[in-house]
């Protein structure tokens, strides 16, 4: 396996969980005060436990789906959109080129 379809197939499993994705679908595409998202808004616009959405944010993460800016002592996230781009043009190549390895 390349590189390339190593790093997508971890970025896939990172989106590929449910509550990952709804924890994408309340985020911005850029970093932005007025839109922003911390641990907390996330956990109770979700009804999820803080630890979970603190742990789910990490996965995303550290797989360069999700961006973050620590302010006093907030993080606030929103989706790196060029990586968002990137995972779509590389699942694109594999879907539709039988010989993409």
């Amino acid at each position: 396996m390349s590189e390339s379809n190593h790093n997508l197939a971890v970025q896939l499993w990172a989106v590929g969980d449910e509550v990952r994705l709804k924890i994408l679908a309340c985020l911005p595409f850029s970093e932005d005060c007025k839109h922003r998202n911390n641990v907390t808004e996330i956990s109770e616009r979700l009804g999820i436990s803080q630890p979970t959405v603190s742990h789910h944010l990490r996965v995303l993460r550290q797989a360069g789906i999700v961006n973050r800016s620590k302010m006093c002592r907030d993080c606030f996230y929103w989706i790196n959109q060029e990586e968002g781009e990137k995972i779509l043009e590389e699942l694109k190549k594999v879907i539709t080129s039988p010989d993409s390895e």
